[in-house]
């Protein structure tokens, strides 16, 4: 049924349905865009959380501006961003695999082993990553030199002169500025997403039968009917996926601060932008200057938003 626009004189007729709206827009209001409001007006003052609320006009981001670390963070975030690009392909594929397998029984299943991680909160999966990466007795490492894989590291590194790895030494994944950021990578292996696996998944069944059909009878091999049939449909998905995975790369400081600490890494070498905000509000008490980085990061966050809306159509 197509929208019907109300007159302004005619909204008292209607005053029920804004009643109803209403306790939803007071409790937005109060719970997302108060703060947010309200972190935008103290990104302008000398600000502790507390008693101390100076006027400094401009002089917060003016001290972003020549901050090392806030440049710096913003690199770090850069290159996890694309990272995570990278990480997006593993999903798309067993996405497809999923999708190509002819039981339907076994394509429940595979779901429900797909929507079943969904349940286990993020916290929990990176600690349980945590361990992982521990020096003596973490999985990787243990890995790495049952499978001869750290000797072949070792004789690489005497070669190519890392300094990192070593054959009586297990190395410190998570403790060592070199392999910091390896770990980053690391993280998450094989990088196949609940999310981002379902996502594609409810597009690629989007795809009619006949198409399929069509491309048999026209000889196409697998890989022809992922570039040619599947590839296309499901680009528009794969877009939106792209803009949310660098939206979550700029916003979230959680991987890190449980990896890491709030320190950011061993000497600040993972630092990212929502860290270092956090860093300056709850370790430095400049709450204003964490302000101003969380509008800056809206900012940035926004123009991404609508890219995404300019660029990006769904198909339906």
């Amino acid at each position: 049924m197509k929208a019907r626009k109300i007159p302004l004189n005619k909204v008292v007729y209607h005053k029920e349905i804004y009643l109803f709206v209403l306790p939803t827009v007071l409790l937005v209001g109060l719970f997302a865009y108060y703060p947010a409001s309200s972190g935008l007006v103290h990104s302008f003052y000398r600000w502790n959380g507390a008693e101390i609320s100076e006027y400094r006009g401009l002089a917060n981001y003016r001290e972003l501006l020549t901050d090392i670390r806030f440049w710096t963070s913003f690199k770090v975030a850069l290159l996890l961003g694309l990272v995570n690009v990278l990480k997006m392909i593993p999903a798309l594929a067993v996405a497809v695999l999923i999708h190509r397998v002819r039981s339907p029984r076994m394509q429940y299943a595979y779901r429900v082993l797909f929507v079943t991680p969904m349940v286990i909160p993020m916290v929990v999966m990176i600690l349980m990553w945590k361990f992982f990466f521990e020096p003596t007795s973490g999985v990787l490492n243990q890995a790495l030199r049952s499978s001869g894989l750290l000797d072949l590291l070792a004789r690489a590194d005497a070669w190519f002169g890392w300094g990192v790895f070593s054959h009586f030494a297990n190395p410190a994944w998570l403790g060592e500025p070199a392999l910091a950021f390896s770990a980053l990578i690391i993280w998450g292996f094989p990088w196949v997403g609940t999310f981002a696996v379902l996502t594609y998944l409810a597009r690629l069944q989007g795809i009619g039968e006949e198409i399929y059909e069509s491309a048999d009878i026209d000889g196409a091999s697998a890989w022809t009917k992922f570039l040619y049939v599947e590839l296309p449909l499901i680009l528009s998905m794969v877009r939106v996926n792209l803009v949310f995975v660098i939206i979550a790369t700029l916003q979230d400081a959680v991987l890190v601060l449980l990896l890491f600490g709030p320190t950011g890494g061993p000497g600040g070498v993972v630092q990212v932008p929502a860290l270092f905000m956090f860093q300056e509000a709850f370790l430095m008490l400049h709450f204003g200057k964490a302000c101003a980085i969380g509008v800056v990061l809206t900012a940035i966050m926004f123009v991404l938003s609508k890219l995404n809306e300019r660029f990006v159509r769904i198909e339906h």
